[in-house]
Formats: structure tokens, sequence, C-alpha cells
């Protein structure tokens, strides 16, 4: 089984500052991520000044955000080297427009991620596709339908690695809208494409469970405090349960890994079945040559004996000799 690759998404929580970037995606290293997945935003190539904010822009405009946390090219150059050279884990961005993905092939991206909002983007999705790179393509807001027509659009402009991510736009989202029932159905529509989550719920049990139902990327949001400014960070989780997170997946990795034979397994526990299972013995005393009925026997501990589960092949014989209360039965005590 292939390592279960694991996303943090920091978004633009890093306030448009390298310094806390670097902090951020030294953070996810440190809970065991394989990535750290950023956004990038250029506003005029994205949006129309008339664009309705969405309502976690509460002080400023869209415009003013994006502005405002937006990367020079050598800040993002800076940032692909310390987390690949440096911290050894990969780096990526999810590219909002065409400028975008232009801008991130100067910067050297291995790695696309396209967000829900732009499934519908199709010369967004040629474009990427052509690059030859790798393609998360998330599908929080499309049909069947729409997700068909972006995988196709994607393998028929040249992706050849592409994972499809469950995932739900809303945030938070309750667990009992997280749509993991979809990842079966995604298992079966696109059979020589790799499946994912990506989780917009709270807590950790959502994106654990898509693992154990197929998933082969979980991505997350992540940040170093739910107090900080904006709608990513009060729905992201803080390094101590990514922390969490990421060891449970490794945890879960492994028992996916490795099968269990019942049989073999019975045998290697044979001196635990002695200390817990039980065995036959006599309720009371009995005399020699009394014939054994159910109310002359107990079942009790240790399991080295006539089983308990053989109670019956008893049932009806003859005790050779006298026996106490508890004596614990063998075979050869009957005719």
């Amino acid at each position: 089984m292939n390592n279960i690759y694991i996303i943090a998404e920091i978004g633009n929580t890093h306030e448009g500052s390298l310094g806390l970037a670097k902090q951020f995606i030294k953070a996810a290293a440190e809970c065991g991520v394989d990535a750290v997945k950023m956004q990038t935003h250029i506003f005029e190539a994205e949006s129309l000044p008339c664009a309705p904010n969405p309502p976690y822009f509460k002080d400023e405009t869209r415009k003013e955000y994006f502005e405002r946390t937006s990367f020079t090219l050598e800040q993002w150059k800076e940032l692909k080297r310390y987390t690949q050279n440096d911290l050894k884990i990969d780096f990526f961005s999810s590219p909002f427009s065409l400028e975008a993905v232009d801008l991130l092939e100067k910067v050297g991206m291995d790695i696309y991620k396209i967000a829900s909002g732009e499934v519908n983007n199709i010369p967004l999705l040629e474009k990427i596709a052509k690059t030859k790179k790798s393609v998360l393509l998330s599908s929080g807001m499309s049909s069947w339908t729409e997700i068909d027509e972006a995988v196709q659009t994607l393998q028929l402009n040249g992706c050849e690695d592409l994972t499809v991510l469950q995932c739900t736009s809303e945030y938070p989202c309750p667990p009992e809208q997280s749509g993991l029932n979809v990842l079966d159905e995604l298992k079966l529509r696109y059979k020589n494409i790799k499946i994912g989550y990506s989780d917009h719920t709270m807590g950790v049990a959502i994106p654990l469970a898509a693992v154990v139902k197929g998933a082969t990327v979980i991505e997350k949001h992540f940040t170093l405090s739910q107090k900080m400014y904006g709608s990513d960070a009060m729905n992201s989780i803080e390094p101590e349960d990514f922390k969490r997170l990421v060891d449970e997946i490794r945890q879960i990795q492994i028992a996916l890994s490795h099968n269990v034979d019942k049989d073999q397994k019975v045998r290697s526990l044979k001196d635990m079945k002695k200390t817990f299972e039980k065995s036959i013995v006599s309720r009371r005393s009995i005399k020699r040559l009394e014939i054994i009925n159910e109310r002359d026997l107990a079942f009790k501990k240790p399991g080295d004996g006539i089983p308990a589960r053989d109670y019956n092949k008893i049932l009806g014989k003859r005790i050779k000799k006298y026996v106490d209360k508890d004596y614990q039965f063998t075979w050869e005590d009957f005719t």
C-alpha cells in the first residue's frame, strides 16, 4: 500500500508575511505532513470589482485582502526552496486564474490543486493540464456531470497523474454532509484515477474514516491558532491536533497494509487461550460410575482441560472414579 499523502492547507492565513508563512510551513512539517499548500490569487485576473465579497471579509474587500496577502515571484520561489530543500516536503498552490498559473510555472511548481470553485473554469483546467504536472481536483461545488467534464478535460489535455478529491464546500462542514459515500462512487466511476478527501469538518474523525474508505490523499486546513484572522483559521486545526491526525493516519495505514490470518494468529495465542478460556470441571463431588448430566458441570479457568465447547460430548457418560468439587476433567475420566 502506498503512503497516504497528507496535505496541510495553509491558504492565505500567512497574512502576506514571508516569515509567518515559513512558521506555518515549519510547524506543518513538524506534524509529519507530506506537503503544504497555499493559494495564489491575482485579484485583477480573477475578479471584477463588483464581485460580492464572501461573508468573512468584514473589515476589508476581497481586493484589499488578496493584495495584502500576495507574494512576489521571488517570495514564492523562496517559500518553495525553504519547504522542499530545507524541510524536505512538497510545496504547491491553487491558482485561481490563468495568470496565476503563469506565475506558479515561473516558481517551478510540480503539483497543482484545482479548487472547488474552479472546476467549471475549463480554460484554467486546460492550461494546467498542458503543464503535464500532477493535479489534485477538488469537487466541493460540483455535480457528477461537471466532475466528469473536468476529468475529461484534464486527461485530454495531457494530465496523466490526476487525483479527484471528495469535498463539501461548507465551512465548517457538519459530519452528515461530509459525503464519505461519494468516495465509493469515485472509485467505481474513475477506475484508473486516484481518489482523496479534502476535509472541512472540525476535528480529525472524518478524514480518518476517509482513509479507511480508500482515500489516498488527505487535505485539511492548518493554522497556528484558530484565533488568527480570516475564515481559514477558524475552520482549521492547530498543530497538536494536526499531528494527531497524521499519526493516526499512519497507524491506520499500517493496519490496512497487513492482513491477519485468524487461524495462524490463534496458534500464536496458545498460552493466552489457556489463561482466559475455560475448561469443564465438576460442580459437586461425584461418585464413581455416576452418569454425568448438566447439573454436574461447571466451566472455569484455566483453559487447559476439556474445552467448555465440548460439554455435550461428556453428557450421559459414566465417570470412572470419585472426584471432588472443582475437579478438572480429562477425557480418560469417562467410560
